[in-house]
């Protein structure tokens, strides 16, 4: 029994697997990615990132994207800019510290989804030890738009609250009604994909899409960084330029 003399202190600590962070793309980046992802699937020189992917698009395509792109170039280089945001943002939260860092694309590609298109559980590689990667959508059926909430709290009586949705898993999965009465969070997040809504995460977090029914295009932008010491960058893009050049003069 506790004594209400007694000067009682309690702090109740989160124990954090990973970290999400959200933020908003301007609708001018969506507009013109709209607009460059609208050409590019007529395009008959169109690359298929198929090949890199676990996406089962059968009614869809996965497609690469050209970064340097005028329609796209200001997005990529607004991803590298908030991936170095997130490092920031998990130093601070961890105190961990890092020494000065570069963000560059290491690859950028779209998936077009249609009814029964899905996505297993899958995690993304990078280049350099630390990556972040980031997906977006800049086209939403009207049937997932529908849903409502934008976190699925209820999966019961085939609610389909989770169709078309994203699930990113930082723990054991478990799911099941005893998590609560165990004292088990929740060690995955099931979110709705909003256009124009983008998640950035550690690249080695797994996640998976659901599948979705009816009519429209579930349009998927997503991206992974590589994230060097700043110093590592410039030397290697330096090298880059000083071989261009060389290759330049043999070939003149």
């Amino acid at each position: 029994m506790i004594d209400k003399k007694d000067e009682l202190k309690v702090k109740f600590l989160p124990l954090a697997n990973s970290y999400l962070m959200a933020a908003s793309v301007p609708q001018r980046m969506v507009d013109s990615l709209n607009e460059y992802l609208d050409k590019l699937q007529e395009d008959k020189n169109r690359k298929s990132h198929a090949k890199s992917l676990v996406g089962q698009i059968k009614r869809g395509q996965q497609l690469s994207i050209r970064a340097a792109d005028p329609k796209v170039k200001e997005f990529a280089e607004w991803c590298c800019t908030l991936s170095l945001g997130y490092i920031d943002l998990f130093s601070k939260a961890t105190g961990t510290g890092f020494s000065k860092l570069a963000a560059e694309v290491n690859e950028i590609w779209s998936v077009h989804s249609y009814e029964g298109d899905y996505n297993p559980i899958h995690a993304h590689g990078v280049k350099s030890v630390t990556g972040v990667s980031c997906s977006t959508w800049t086209k939403v059926p009207k049937q997932i738009e529908d849903v409502p909430g934008e976190v699925v709290n209820n999966l019961f009586n085939a609610s389909g609250n989770c169709d078309g949705f994203i699930t990113f898993y930082h723990g054991a999965t478990g799911g099941s009604r005893q998590d609560a009465e165990l004292l088990r969070p929740p060690q995955h997040v099931t979110l709705k994909p909003l256009v124009g809504t983008i998640y950035f995460f550690p690249s080695w977090m797994q996640h998976s899409v659901y599948p979705f029914f009816g009519e429209g295009e579930r349009r998927t932008v997503a991206a992974n960084m590589n994230i060097w010491p700043e110093e590592v960058l410039k030397a290697a893009k330096h090298e880059f330029i000083e071989r261009e050049k060389e290759d330049g003069k043999k070939n003149s």
